[in-house]
């Protein structure tokens, strides 16, 4: 008999969402269900209730649990649960994880490499990779994710959880979670998402007293009408319904006689009012003093440590032998007061948090302080470099043992270390922690303390409390280092989007350094500054970022410094010298490397990728910096080249690659709320949609990147030049192209954007040139050198030498343009259908042929406006066109070597009915004369001397 109930009771209605919750995943859908009560209620009793049907139905269940025991550690429940199922074993190898395995290192450490360093930063891009490793384990039949106790979850942990609990249904996945029904950010995390119907909240009430008295029966084992009304009325009332207690006091019932079995079923002996237990402590206490003074000792120090401790190092603070200390806990778990925990071998837990803190309420604070500075030690002496969680937990032993000096610097270890895996809810924590408790520590260690803490407030958006902060190190001295906690700070707005927060954090770190200031100071800041100035338009910027990047460059010690203000230097030289822009990059990149900054390399490379496809139209450094991206997990570098890469593939007429890509990044993009990269995304599918001459589609996709804000963005400009002016001429209309191509240079004079591919340096010339206008592009903008507008370019040069009588350098121009345009297919025969008529007034180059390949390149492309005025233009030149008809496909290959045509063939199909020539006229909205004309057409092709011997002949034609 062991006092806990073998089945859940009372919860028919909560087991049945559970189970629907469960079935949905063999159909694919996943969810999440929110259990919310009391401590007691039951709530884990129903987790783990769905967790054995998982496992019994063949599905992996992946477990983890917060504590309310010591500080929140980031990530805790997520590490546990990953860790239950993973531990110890190789990450899937499957393509779609790749670019994510260094994130999910920080949860799961053995997927750490030296060649695939742990990744921190955005807490979206780990929820996105904890998404995609659930729905890989999910992929077979589903799989069920148990969190336990997330009142006591760090914000971390609940913000990836918000993430998920709105994507899970795609995944395939259950999550079932936990939680007290106290106010926090818990609970409002699950109202919200029941709120949006991404997730079911079960709140579990309080048992009736029927209930009680079979879940009374079910502990005994024994039929319900066999236990005494007297008894259930004592558990109902002193327990009110909570199953937990209820299950403690009738275990103190049966301990202490007081409850006993007989023939006639069970009895109470004695007076029930002097004998029950007046509080859940007392219990407790009575259960711990049967087992003796040293497993009491045993379970107190288990409860230092937490609601799951590891037997080793309590068995070091005890002294205990093998032999003694697995006795007593032999004893406990027999009492049923601790179990051993399923996620971690060597690791035990308490049945219940409530008994962990029952046990620590006994304890005085001598004895308590005593109890943890000893497992303190343990801990350290077995572990030298704290690990993981055990850093954050030590501190808390050092803090409840009043050693504040060593839990102050503990608590800044925790810290940064939570501040590296990108946890910086829990470093703030921390960090506050440590510098309340080192208030009267050595000056340069405060200063270390607060610039990591203001560098974490910086993360987390709290810039009004930093600042405040960050007035200590002024009054401390500390000015240099106050002025590099304001760059940082300046970093963070920067990547941030917040560039009025960026210019005062620069400001301040200025004025505090003064003049003159270190060099290495100066750089830093000077190189955040420049980075900004990039992405503010305006007249100045470009220079003033030229000559900030350029000071940074040359004092700059720092490797990271360097980097950054190469970068901003390949930037800016990009727009007159696209040598000078790549030596730059390379510099930048060669410093990355020595210095092993992983992302900066990857960054570098990214943007030497995209100026080799401007230049030359060559991929090859963007597939090394997409493959570099992916094996270090920089998911939004990844997103960055594939944009890229889409783009490209819409100028080289590859759409269905350029679809693939953007809808394998979309709902990334979305997803982790990467706003500038989803509407650059959007930009290339107007863009794809307008050279496709698809106008509804291309309206469609602009629409949406108007709505996201896209109005205010520089890819405006591209919106305008590669999409609307392109589809324009798509449909033959170059007086609109011409206009929208007009808009893009007013907006570029106002608002001076980076993107050089608009039309404003290519093909505007062309068209210029074609209406007799004088060219007014810079001649000396890098940007004509790029392969794209070369090939415009070219072809305007090849016009207006031709207007002058040059055949011969014109037909060179052509052929200049020609080789640029090599990649590019579609924006070849273009621009050649947009020459020939001038080319062959003029008398120079080969109109024919270039039209007779643009009707043929336009007409399988099915953008008909082209290529029918490529087939006006070539009938006008007198030379031979080839008859098109839409449609033709559908005409049978016996009938096409007879020469029917695509109208006879409807005539024909219609004539198997049996319809006359009025009819067919009607049906074809043709003359009954033109049908008289093709049945006749017909009889002489088809050989058939007469309409009956034609009528039969169709009816016999299989049906297409």
């Amino acid at each position: 008999m062991g006092l806990r109930s073998p089945r859940v009771v009372g919860r028919d209605d909560e087991l049945s969402v559970l189970q629907r919750a469960s079935d949905e995943l063999r159909s694919g859908r996943g969810g999440a269900v929110f259990l919310v009560g009391e401590g007691g209620i039951g709530k884990s009793r129903l987790a783990a209730e769905a967790a054995g049907r998982a496992l019994a139905a063949g599905l992996p269940v992946l477990r983890g649990r917060a504590s309310s025991i010591g500080p929140m550690v980031p990530f805790r429940p997520l590490a546990e649960a990953l860790l239950s199922h993973f531990r110890g074993g190789r990450p899937p190898e499957l393509p779609e994880l790749d670019a994510y395995l260094p994130v999910l290192a920080q949860l799961v450490p053995d997927w750490g490499s030296r060649d695939r360093p742990h990744q921190g930063g955005s807490l979206v891009v780990l929820a996105e990779a904890v998404l995609r490793l659930l729905a890989v384990t999910a992929r077979e039949s589903g799989c069920v994710v148990v969190l336990e106790d997330l009142h006591d979850a760090d914000a971390e942990t609940l913000f990836i959880l918000e993430y998920l609990v709105d994507n899970l249904a795609g995944a395939g996945a259950l999550l079932v979670a936990t939680q007290r029904d106290e106010p926090g950010d818990a609970l409002r995390l699950a109202h919200a998402a029941d709120r949006r119907a991404s997730a079911t909240v079960l709140p579990l009430r309080r048992l009736g007293r029927g209930h009680t008295r079979e879940l009374a029966a079910a502990c005994l084992e024994t039929e319900p009408d066999r236990l005494p009304g007297q008894a259930i009325d004592l558990l109902w009332h002193t327990s009110d319904g909570n199953p937990f207690v209820l299950e403690e006091l009738l275990h103190g019932m049966v301990g202490d006689g007081l409850l006993v079995d007989g023939h006639d079923g069970w009895q109470v002996i004695g007076e029930p009012g002097s004998r029950v237990p007046a509080a859940l402590v007392t219990t407790i206490a009575g259960r711990v003093g049967q087992l003796g003074a040293e497993a009491e000792t045993l379970l107190s120090v288990a409860a230092i440590l937490g609601g799951r401790f590891p037997l080793a190092i309590v068995q070091q603070v005890t002294g205990m032998d093998d032999h003694t200390l697995h006795s007593h806990l032999s004893a406990a778990v027999t009492a049923q007061l601790v179990t051993t925990d399923e996620t971690t071998p060597g690791w035990y837990a308490f049945r219940h948090p409530l008994t962990a803190e029952a046990l620590l309420a006994r304890l005085v604070p001598s004895t308590k302080a005593d109890l943890a500075a000893r497992a303190a030690d343990a801990v350290e002496a077995r572990h030298p470099k704290l690990p993981g969680d055990l850093c954050a937990l030590v501190a808390s032993l050092r803090l409840t043992a009043l050693d504040e000096p060593a839990a102050g610097r503990l608590f800044f270890e925790a810290g940064q270390r939570a501040l590296d895996a990108g946890a910086a809810d829990s470093a703030v924590a921390m960090l506050t922690q440590a510098h309340q408790l080192l208030a009267t520590a050595d000056p340069a260690d405060r200063a270390e303390v607060l610039g990591t803490l203001l560098h974490a407030l910086g993360q987390t958006g709290q810039f009004d409390r930093a600042v405040e902060l960050a007035a200590e190190f002024t009054e401390t001295g500390f000015l240099e280092r106050a002025a590099k906690v304001h760059t940082q700070l300046a970093w963070v707005a920067y990547v941030a989007g917040r560039h009025d927060d960026c210019l005062s954090q620069i400001g301040q770190a200025r004025s505090l350094l003064g003049a003159p200031r270190p060099e290495e100071q100066q750089a830093a800041i000077d190189a955040v500054e420049a980075t900004l100035w990039l992405d503010v338009p305006g007249p100045d910027h470009t220079r003033r970022a030229e000559r900030l990047a350029r000071q940074a460059w040359q004092v700059a010690e720092s490797p990271f410094v360097a980097c950054q203000a190469l970068q901003a230097l390949g930037v800016v030289v990009l727009e007159r010298d696209l040598d000078e822009s790549e030596e730059y990059l390379h510099h930048a990149r060669r410093i990355a490397e020595e210095n092993h900054l992983h992302h900066l390399h990857t960054q570098v490379l990214a943007r030497i990728g995209g100026h080799r496809v401007l230049a030359e139209g060559d991929e090859s450094f963007l597939d090394l910096a997409h493959a570099e991206a992916r094996r270090t997990g920089a998911i939004t570098l990844s997103c960055t080249v594939d944009s890229v890469r889409t783009m490209h593939a819409i100028m080289r007429g590859e759409f269905a690659v350029a679809a693939e890509l953007t809808d394998r990044n979309m709902p990334v993009l979305t997803r982790l709320k990467l706003t500038a990269l989803s509407q650059y995304l959007l930009m290339t599918r107007a863009m794809a949609a307008a050279h496709r001459a698809d106008r509804a589609g291309m309206e469609l996709a602009l629409d949406e990147f108007l709505a996201a804000g896209g109005q205010h963005a520089q890819e405006m400009v591209l919106c305008l030049g590669l999409a609307r002016t392109f589809c324009s001429l798509l449909e033959e209309n170059p007086d609109r192209a011409r206009r929208e191509l007009a808009q893009v240079d007013a907006m570029e004079e106002e608002k001076p954007s980076r993107f050089h591919l608009s039309g404003r340096h290519g093909l505007r010339l062309l068209l210029d040139a074609l209406a007799g206008v004088p060219g007014t592009a810079d001649g000396t903008h890098a940007a004509r050198r790029m392969r794209w507008n070369r090939q415009f370019i070219g072809l305007a040069d090849a016009v207006t030498l031709g207007r002058k009588g040059l055949a011969a350098q014109a037909n060179d121009a052509v052929a200049d343009a020609l080789e640029a345009a090599a990649p590019y297919p579609m924006a070849r025969h273009l621009g050649l259908r947009l020459v020939a008529e001038t080319a062959a007034a003029d008398g120079w180059g080969d109109p024919v042929t270039w039209l007779k390949d643009a009707e043929e390149y336009f007409h399988s492309a099915e953008i008909p406006a082209v290529a029918s005025a490529c087939r006006g233009l070539l009938r006008r030149t007198g030379a031979h066109v080839q008859q098109r008809r839409t449609g033709l496909e559908r005409v049978p290959q016996s009938l096409r070597s007879s020469g029917v045509t695509v109208r006879e063939y409807e005539v024909l199909q219609l004539l198997a009915g049996r319809m006359s020539n009025k009819d067919v006229a009607r049906r074809l909205h043709i003359s009954p004369r033109t049908v008289e004309k093709h049945v006749a057409s017909l009889m002489t092709k088809l050989g058939h001397t007469g309409r009956a011997e034609l009528t039969e002949y169709a009816s016999a034609l299989p049906e297409r």
